[in-house]
């Protein structure tokens, strides 16, 4: 490793004196590390890492340029810039870590989602599988009511709906009702997409969603890992609107209300479709080298390639193409494949592997993969509750803006 001290002849400064400096957590001063934001190099014999002080200075000085409350909520609005500290997700070179755990790591070991949102939400990770209760919504006649046309999104928030009329203590924000609110509600957003009388007996979100789209029950595990891959991701477009409702008090329905709002722009829950669409247009994999070379000239990228905040690639694609590959190829798999060797220029994000794995499912359970291709991150819940306990940060913010 090459020591930048001697190249730059900067000063170089230890974790805690870089977080002073900027009046954050040093849990904030990783993620903007992770960003490559702050520079940082390894102290010699074995000594802490050190960290750039022009770089912090830089930050300071432009924080401190943005005073004003208009200027301080535009930032935060900033992608990828981490103004409001998170004690739950960090975003690290190997992917996203919630309370400190590897999601990829996690959805190696095969740790069911539930266990996943349990960390989430309390920071302790149950040993034991965790089973969750269902609701005493009337599904049979909700399912009759939207009919069988039905979009996962237009649905869950006619769900949240009828689940926060029915429930006379939804202003309790104390941490274990905000919880036991979480094991209800996400499993009633997975019943969106399933025929209620299959899935009535799961015994778990993945089993919910695996009888959704006519899967077998032994399929669960793979769905476990991508609902624990998608969990949460710090302040991505949803959570952090989560966040937002959630600093002015919301109850935790109107915040999930508001994150599934945001969640079904085109930017946000549906990039993956968009993957699917382009794979689709090029046809096979034959013809994958050209249409990467067309875009090329054009100095753009197809979607789904490269990630702001992974810079050398997103570690979640690669166990979702993994589980993709398990399964029987559709074309729309080997197309995907082929677009991924063509292009030298970035890796694939979690949307490339999402698509090919919503494509394998579709072949092997011989439904046509356009009515997979929805985000089976419907435990996104988990991100959006455990933002509502994760608002100190913005909730100054909003206290700012309030009587502007």
């Amino acid at each position: 490793m090459v020591d930048q001290r001697r190249i730059d002849d900067q000063r170089w400064v230890d974790a805690p004196t870089a977080a002073r400096h900027l009046g954050i957590t040093v849990r904030s001063l990783y993620a903007y590390v992770s960003r490559g934001q702050v520079r940082s190099v390894a102290a010699e014999r074995g000594r802490p890492r050190r960290y750039a002080f022009a770089d912090l200075e830089l930050l300071r000085v432009r924080r401190d340029a943005r005073a004003g409350h208009g200027a301080v909520a535009a930032a935060a609005l900033r992608w990828g810039e981490p103004v409001l500290d998170s004690s739950i997700t960090a975003i690290t070179p190997r992917g996203p870590a919630y309370r400190g755990r590897l999601a990829v790591e996690l959805a190696d070991g095969g740790v069911a989602f539930e266990n996943v949102a349990e960390l989430l939400w309390s920071g302790y990770l149950p040993d034991a599988r965790v089973a969750w209760p269902r609701s005493a919504i009337p599904l049979a006649q909700l399912a009759r009511l939207v009919g069988d046309a039905r979009a996962p999104l237009d649905v869950m928030p006619l769900l949240i709906h009828i689940a926060a009329l029915g429930d006379r203590e939804r202003d309790d924000l104390r941490p274990d009702a905000l919880i036991a609110r979480g094991r209800q509600l996400i499993p009633l957003l997975a019943f969106a997409r399933a025929a209620v009388s299959r899935a009535r007996g799961a015994t778990s979100v993945a089993e919910i969603a695996v009888r959704a789209i006519g899967l077998a029950d032994d399929a669960a595990p793979m769905i476990d890992r991508v609902l624990v891959l998608f969990a949460d991701h710090e302040l991505n477009a949803s959570s952090f609107t989560a966040r937002v409702a959630a600093s002015t008090g919301a109850d935790p329905y109107a915040c999930i209300s508001a994150a599934l709002a945001t969640v079904s722009g085109p930017r946000h829950g549906s990039a993956s479709e968009q993957v699917a669409q382009f794979a689709d247009a090029i046809g096979s994999p034959d013809a994958a080298r050209a249409a990467v070379r067309a875009l090329r000239k054009r100095g753009e990228l197809p979607p789904g390639f490269g990630h702001p905040l992974y810079p050398a690639g997103d570690p979640r694609a690669q166990p979702l193409l993994d589980a993709a590959l398990q399964l029987p190829h559709a074309r729309r798999v080997r197309t995907l494949l082929a677009v991924i060797d063509a292009v030298t220029e970035a890796a694939p994000n979690c949307d490339v592997g999402l698509a090919a794995l919503t494509a394998a499912l579709g072949s092997s359970s011989g439904r046509a993969p356009a009515t997979l291709a929805h985000r089976f991150c419907d435990g996104a819940g988990s991100g959006f509750l455990g933002s509502h306990r994760d608002t100190a940060g913005l909730r100054r913010i909003v206290l700012s803006l309030r009587n502007r």
